[in-house]
């Protein structure tokens, strides 16, 4: 999915306050594992949530994408990553908390992946370690046909994204287009995003079936997104 727009994903999504939501994510893990002092991030993407938790736990991260990798390891130096697929990765370790944020699970696409990704997270949780997981929106609150549009300025980089969203089965399609330009030129291309609406059943089913108690919560890291968070641990 990122393949043109990885290097230019932090300042594309400028707007999102990692350190808040940084510290939202701390506030639960004292709250509900107090002990916790490991912490992995599945899909970490660039490490911008990483390079404030690893203030305060041992971190690991794991991502597919190796541009994402590059970038986090200049931000996060200490920081063991590994490239790797959420489905099926084996790091040989345990964890207190592993998070997976920012609809990254639906990624996946399908319920089989669901399950196995859920299920290969759950075997790197300690025993009563924590599962954070920030879901996309299921089937019964997406709006397909929505037209949205954003924009990045700094001084010798400007970005436009634009896109309409789309359905296809359970699946959201996002074609969206890059207008880029910095001092060498101006460049236009495309990337589709396609992100599964699975059901809260689903993701029940997931989670009980990989041996965690699991809650919901409507309040998400990032304020200016609404989709919740997962709280499982294992029993």
């Amino acid at each position: 999915m990122y393949t043109k727009s990885a290097r230019y994903y932090d300042a594309i999504y400028y707007f999102l306050d990692y350190k808040e939501a940084s510290e939202k994510i701390e506030e639960l893990i004292q709250k509900k594992n107090p002990e916790a002092k490991t912490l992995l991030d599945v899909a970490c993407g660039t490490g911008k949530h990483l390079e404030y938790l690893s203030e305060k736990y041992h971190t690991e991260g794991l991502d597919l994408e190796s541009v994402f990798l590059e970038i986090a390891r200049e931000r996060c130096p200490n920081v063991p990553f590994h490239l790797g697929d959420m489905t099926n990765f084996d790091l040989g370790n345990t964890f207190d908390v592993v998070t997976c944020l920012f609809s990254s699970i639906s990624l996946v696409k399908t319920v089989e992946n669901l399950n196995s990704a859920v299920a290969c997270m759950a075997k790197h949780l300690n025993p009563q370690g924590l599962l954070l997981l920030e879901p996309y929106y299921n089937p019964e609150n997406y709006l397909s046909g929505r037209l949205t549009a954003n924009f990045t300025n700094q001084p010798d980089l400007k970005i436009a994204w634009m896109s309409v969203s789309g359905l296809d089965n359970n699946i959201s399609t996002n074609e969206i287009h890059f207008l880029v330009g910095t001092p060498d030129g101006v460049d236009h291309f495309t990337e589709l995003l396609e992100l599964a609406l699975f059901t809260k059943e689903e993701y029940k089913n997931a989670f009980e079936s990989a041996g965690l108690e699991v809650e919901y919560t409507p309040n998400s890291f990032f304020t200016s997104r609404g989709a919740g968070v997962y709280i499982a641990k294992k029993i």
